[in-house]
């Protein structure tokens, strides 16, 4: 007999029963996925074998390369993975399936130190990750009905609690791992970690809706006046979020060089003790997440709401300009290192508590705010959209830095001015969007509450 799922949200006011395993899925594929990433460059640069057993590491330069083309790929594979679910597959077998398509690409890293396993490991993982990264976050909003989708910005709320809440743990723990016991225990754990969250999201298959495909007349309703009109509202969107992640996704790269230069904190004894390494620092970031989300949720969107409603656009325009601010303060830290200056890592702190900040009301707003203006049939489309959101805003940070070079290779915007630069190209993002956004009109998609079965 024949497997029978809910294909329509349960008509209940309170969480849907399918939302424990989805968050459950996330916070052990994210911990899977940031610590295999914490290391992989470390791997490349210092594990890394020959056909014959023997060290056959790269240079820091073929590294890199490596490692950014592996990112650009897991924020391309989005637009493969998306059409496959809402067309073909639907968004519960294409997250399934190609979890076990993830958790082959971890067995190969562990398996086989070479360039070969390295080569298959980080396809596979690109496959996998980047496939299911639209159907995941479409499928928490598939989970809610018209009595309950009130619940929505908590629930997208917490799902980027588990997102951070994975990376945190992971970061901490895979490179000690790395460094103890070597890649092969390494890279197995992250492996394991995305095995038990596919055991997780195959728990809750009878919990979930299951939302069937909709077969090739998804690209006929994106092609109807109404659907045309919805894709390109997000399209705008789109490309103003770019702007946002050119900056935020900076706090991995220019933050972390700031840092080196920068007075550093020591760890707790509990935690080892030692000074603070300047990669460590982006540690702040998710430790931040796991605070300001419910501080956020609870406490400061009631309060402002009570004299400013807070609708997603104005959540994220305010969000824009707060990632300015996040900048001014990285320039005022790179004026005082100009000036011989050693300022302490507290300065640097005050910026990530800007930029978080701006994450929350940006990031997390525009997952839930894709979801709801998406047509029904082109959730995990429209998803894919605003991951791709992420490989334009890095594209434009890297075209920056290969345009404003002199004859010598040398950066032309130097210290200060080169964050002062982003935070003018942020402060017009903002001001543009505050005057253009207000010509958006929500129309929100959220599935009808009827039971069915697939």
């Amino acid at each position: 007999m024949a497997e029978k799922y809910r294909t329509a949200p349960h008509p209940t006011t309170g969480m849907p029963p399918g939302v424990p395993y989805i968050v459950a899925n996330e916070a052990a594929e994210r911990f899977s996925y940031y610590g295999m990433r914490s290391i992989l460059v470390v791997f490349m640069t210092q594990y890394l074998l020959g056909p014959g057993g023997a060290l056959a590491v790269m240079n820091e330069p073929e590294a890199k390369t490596y490692y950014h083309q592996f990112l650009s790929a897991v924020y391309l594979f989005p637009l493969l993975g998306a059409p496959l679910a809402d067309i073909w597959l639907g968004k519960y077998r294409t997250i399934f399936y190609l979890s076990l398509v993830y958790c082959l690409g971890h067995l190969a890293l562990s398996l086989d130190e070479t360039r070969l396993g390295l080569f298959v490991g980080l396809t596979l993982i690109a496959i996998g990750s980047g496939g299911i990264k639209p159907c995941v976050s479409a499928n928490v909003g598939d989970q809610f009905g018209p009595s309950n989708k009130h619940l929505l910005t908590k629930v997208y709320g917490w799902f980027y609690f588990s997102i951070n809440a994975g990376s945190m743990f992971s970061t901490i723990v895979i490179p000690r791992l790395l460094h103890t016991y070597g890649s092969s225990v390494a890279f197995a754990v992250p492996g394991v970690l995305m095995l038990l969250a596919t055991f997780f999201f195959w728990m809750g298959r009878y919990k979930f809706v299951h939302v069937p495909p909709g077969g090739m007349s998804a690209f006929a309703e994106g092609f109807t006046p109404e659907g045309l009109r919805a894709l390109g509202r997000l399209a705008v969107l789109f490309l103003f979020l770019a702007v946002f992640w050119s900056l935020y996704d900076q706090t991995s790269s220019a933050w972390v060089l700031q840092a080196g230069k920068m007075n550093l904190p020591y760890w707790p004894g509990f935690l080892g003790g030692g000074q603070v390494l300047p990669a460590e620092t982006h540690t702040l970031n998710p430790v931040l997440i796991l605070l300001f989300i419910p501080i956020f949720s609870y406490g400061i969107y009631p309060l402002v709401n009570r004299v400013f409603p807070l609708t997603s656009l104005r959540k994220i325009g305010i969000g824009l300009f707060v990632t300015a601010l996040a900048f001014v303060v990285s320039a005022l830290i790179e004026h005082w290192i100009e000036a011989g200056e050693r300022p302490h890592f507290a300065w640097q702190a005050l910026a990530y508590c800007i930029m978080t900040a701006a994450e929350v009301m940006v990031s997390i707003t525009a997952l839930e705010f894709s979801y709801t203006q998406a047509p029904p049939k082109l959730k995990a489309i429209v998803m894919a959209m605003n991951n791709f959101s992420v490989s334009l805003g890095n594209q434009f940070t890297a075209l920056v830095n290969l345009l404003f070079r002199d004859a010598e290779g040398q950066s032309t915007l130097r210290g200060a001015n080169y964050y002062l630069f982003f935070t003018g190209v942020m402060l017009v993002t903002a001001v543009v969007f505050a005057l253009v956004s207000h010509r958006f009109k929500e129309h929100t998609y959220i599935q009808p509450e009827a039971p069915g079965e697939e």
